[in-house]
């Protein structure tokens, strides 16, 4: 059965924007060493949170392994250094999950539930009907391209009604700041950052409002050994329960990671919904997990994302976690 490809990449946040920090490059032959695991992550709470406690906390040392960390401003362009073998693992959120369903890559944990998606407008632009025929600035095949069509879908309006530009994050921020845009699929953090220019802003629409689950996930590449895929996931689970446990604790190390304030790591984090090792495990065998996918996928055939909405089980990996988690 055919699959889309990726269609945009979405060039790199300045580093003031990206919030990020100084990594370890990824090299090539990095992924000669068996004990190196060569990661990507999102400068964000849902991104990099768990890589800072697995790190602060030993369990990568206590599995045997080195983990080498790099900053990516999206999903997609990490699935794409994935399929290059230029990463092992990377992390997506929902507005991404069409790509491991497209056979790109393999979701080997969810990660948590993420509801920090917004349809944005100028102030005056209340609803969609208000951005009819206005410029709206997206990084396409990204969460804010999810929730601006499904804002659209639910006005009964498409793509055709609206002037949509795909841009990168950064420039969606320097963009809508100036008044260049009236409207844009985007999400927070950096919508905090557009409000410090623009605190009129509307919240127009926002996967909040859906009622469905919109997991987010860690990804490796379709050839990393499955030995080293159980290693790195119980990692994975260990870290989750951590944060799960100590929730006061992952905000001090997630901001120290990103070089921000607890304050705005703590606003991060209140957008996202964290579920424990067990009650993921459990969601797998049950088939729940599959069920948020395939509601997923179903929008990404809708979208013209996807050809076809696979099974889950092609390309998460549920019995590796559920095994890892009884181990």
């Amino acid at each position: 059965m055919p699959r889309r490809s990726i269609r945009h990449a979405v060039t790199a946040l300045p580093v003031a924007f990206m919030l990020s920090l100084s990594v370890s490059a990824c090299s090539n032959s990095a992924s000669e060493d068996n004990n190196t695991v060569r990661f990507g992550y999102i400068g964000d709470y849902n991104g990099a949170s768990l890589l800072a406690i697995a790190e602060k906390q030993g369990m990568w040392k206590k599995a045997g392994l080195t983990a080498q960390v790099k900053s990516f401003n999206n999903g997609p362009v990490q699935v794409q250094a994935l399929s290059a073998g230029n990463l092992d693992y990377g992390y997506i959120g929902p507005g991404a999950m069409w790509l491991p369903a497209s056979g790109k890559a393999k979701v080997v944990a969810i990660n948590t539930l993420t509801y920090a998606d917004r349809v944005i407008g100028q102030p005056g632009n209340k609803s969609m009907k208000d951005l009819k025929g206005k410029r709206v600035g997206v990084p396409e095949g990204t969460s804010g391209d999810m929730v601006l069509n499904i804002a659209l879908a639910k006005a009964g309006m498409t793509t055709k009604d609206i002037e949509k530009v795909n841009m990168d994050p950064s420039t969606i921020v320097s963009a809508f700041s100036s008044g260049k845009i009236d409207g844009a699929g985007f999400f927070y953090p950096a919508i905090d950052t557009i409000k410090k220019k623009v605190p009129g802003l509307e919240e127009i629409a926002s996967t909040k409002d859906t009622g469905d689950a919109f997991p987010t996930a860690f990804v490796a590449g379709t050839k990393v050994p499955e030995g080293k895929n159980s290693k790195v996931i119980k990692v994975l689970q260990q870290a989750n329960d951590w944060r799960k446990q100590h929730p006061e604790e992952t905000i001090t190390l997630t901001a120290k990671m990103l070089q921000v304030t607890e304050a705005q790591a703590r606003a991060d984090a209140s957008h996202v919904q964290t579920l424990s090792t067990k009650d993921l495990a459990a969601k797998t065998k049950s088939g729940e997990v599959d069920k948020w996918l395939k509601t997923l996928g179903d929008f990404f055939v809708r979208n013209k994302q996807l050809d076809d909405n696979p099974a889950p089980d092609e390309y998460y990996t549920g019995d590796l976690y559920t095994n890892a988690y009884s181990k």
